[in-house]
């Protein structure tokens, strides 16, 4: 399945349904009074976070999306069915934003079974039996009923996820992610191997977490060099950052400078998430070397650097121990499977 994180869709709420004119004839009623029921009610466009979906690759080909009208009023002073409500289904961590150059935030939906009505549909118009009066017995008023609310929406998928992966090109992170968990990222060795974000479920010691391996940094992400804002906004809702510095690199200590730089200039709370440092390809260095980048990391970084070789599966075993405790309680991966076995309500 493709892994699209933004599409923009249309919505419109339904139009209310008109009310009825109509006037009582039974046998021996020569005069009967209006008895035109009212229209129904239109239905809602309401947005629902549901699990199983992890991307918005279906709303590139559906991009219009209208729940139906309310249905008109009859006579005996029977009120139309209302429309039933258009429930748009989304993956867990789907923000629905106004088409707007401040692209205001509508909705947030960051729990399985969380609804939002983001329309409301048009009330139904009045038959002529309301309008009946001292004055007016015989009414041929009605309304025709409120019409619908409609806009253009984006939605933009934020990851939730436990860790985030981030690094430079070409840092091992897809290395890493296949090697610990179950996912199957594309590797290979040159830059922007990951051209999308990727997911992965790690299990060790009898706890599991989920990894969001999004694709490498470059200077300016920040700013949207490489689409990087875009990549970076899948890391906002992560617990913990794992930055992975390429060991064999000519100077690992300024590529780790270089991506704390952007996740600063991206803000959202990035640099103040908490940090481990792995550093990786440490197989490459020989133990002299390996030492001086560890030691330069961790005076300029003020933690732990954890060295590490993901296909040799070197160092992986005291990294995850850091990784759960860093943690804690409960994962993003534990939430979902306990949404699962609880039937969700809306109460």
């Amino acid at each position: 399945m493709h892994f699209l994180d933004q599409a923009k869709i249309f919505i419109r709420s339904g139009a209310g349904g008109p009310g009825a004119v109509s006037f009582r004839r039974e046998k021996f009623i020569e005069f009967g009074g209006p008895d035109g029921g009212d229209g129904g009610k239109g239905g809602d466009v309401v947005f629902e976070a549901v699990a199983g979906l992890n991307t918005l690759i279906d709303f590139r080909y559906t991009q219009h999306f209208r729940a139906p009208r309310g249905k008109g009023g009859a006579g005996s002073n029977r009120t139309g069915a209302g429309g039933d409500d258009l429930v748009i289904k989304v993956p867990v961590g789907t923000q629905v934003l106004a088409d707007d150059e401040e692209r205001s935030l509508l909705a947030d939906l960051t729990e399985v079974g969380q609804r939002v009505v983001l329309l409301k549909g048009g009330m139904g118009g009045r038959g002529n039996a309301s309008y009946k009066s001292s004055t007016n017995r015989a009414p041929r008023q009605h309304q025709t009923g409120e019409a619908g609310e409609e806009m253009w929406v984006w939605l933009r998928l934020k990851l939730l996820a436990d860790v985030g992966l981030v690094g430079l090109p070409n840092a091992g992170k897809s290395t890493f992610l296949n090697s610990v968990s179950n996912a199957s990222a594309k590797i290979g060795d040159y830059p922007f191997t990951t051209l999308r974000p990727q997911l992965g479920v790690v299990r060790h010691k009898g706890r599991e977490f989920v990894v969001a391996d999004i694709p490498g940094l470059i200077e300016g992400a920040a700013e949207g060099a490489g689409i990087g804002d875009r990549f970076l906004g899948h890391v906002e809702r992560t617990r913990l950052l794992l930055h992975l510095v390429d060991g064999s690199a000519e100077d690992p200590l300024e590529g780790w400078r270089i991506v704390r730089d952007e996740l600063d200039s991206y803000g959202a709370g990035l640099t103040e998430k908490s940090e481990i440092i792995a550093l990786t390809k440490a197989d490459l260095l020989d133990g002299k070397k390996r030492g001086r980048v560890v030691k330069a990391l961790e005076k300029e970084s003020g933690a732990r650097v954890f060295p590490i070789s993901a296909p040799l599966e070197e160092g992986m075993e005291p990294l995850l121990d850091a990784v759960i405790e860093r943690l804690g309680s409960t994962t993003e991966n534990e939430k979902l499977e306990d949404a699962h076995e609880r039937p969700w309500s809306p109460l």
